[in-house]
C-alpha cells in the first residue's frame, strides 16, 4: 500500500520549520511574502497539551509559534523550541534550522499512525493536544525510508 493509501482522507496542511529567533524570522517571511508578521503564541499549558516525547510524559517541552496562512488550507509554521526535549529542540541541536516536518489534516489518526508503522516503519516521536484542546498532533519519524517527519493533526 502506498503514502496515498495511507493518507487518502488526508489533507496537506503545512511545513514547519523550526528556528532560534522566531521573531526575528517571521520578520523575514513577513517581508518575503509581502504581508503582516503573524502574532507569536505559545504551544501551551501542560495541563491540556500533554505532550509526550519519545513515550514520556514531556511537561517542559514547550515552543512559540507562528503561522503564515499561504493560501486557504496551507501554511508555514515557524517554531522556536525551548531548551527542554522535545523533537523540536532534538531537530534543531542536530540539523540546526530549517524543515522540520510536513503536515496533513486527518480525520482519525490512529489508522494512519498504524499504517504509517506498518507500511513505512514509522516511530511516534511526540504526541501533544492543542492549546485550546480542540485537537492534537502527532510527530512520527519516516527518516529510515523517507528522510523526512510527518506530523498529523487530528481535530477533535
Amino acid at each position: 500500500m502506498g503514502m496515498k493509501a495511507i493518507l487518502e482522507q488526508a489533507k496537506f496542511a503545512q511545513v514547519g520549520y523550526v528556528v532560534h529567533d522566531i521573531e526575528a524570522t517571521k520578520k523575514l517571511y513577513a517581508l518575503l511574502f509581502d504581508t503582516a508578521e503573524p502574532e507569536t503564541q505559545p504551544e501551551g499549558d501542560y495541563k491540556i497539551t500533554q505532550t509526550t516525547v519519545y513515550g514520556e510524559p514531556a511537561p517542559e517541552a514547550n515552543c512559540k509559534l507562528a503561522f503564515f496562512d499561504l493560501t486557504p488550507g496551507v501554511q508555514l509554521e515557524l517554531i522556536e523550541p525551548n531548551k527542554a526535549r522535545s523533537v523540536w529542540r532534538d531537530h534543531l541541536d542536530k540539523y540546526g534550522e530549517g524543515i522540520h516536518h510536513i503536515a496533513f489534516y486527518v480525520d482519525k489518526a490512529d489508522p494512519v499512525i498504524e499504517k504509517l508503522k506498518e507500511e513505512f516503519g514509522a516511530v511516534v516521536e511526540q504526541i501533544g493536544n492543542y492549546a485550546d484542546g480542540s485537537g492534537r498532533y502527532i510527530y512520527l519519524s519516516l527518516h529510515d525510508k523517507l528522510k523526512c517527519r510527518i506530523e498529523l493533526l487530528e481535530s477533535f
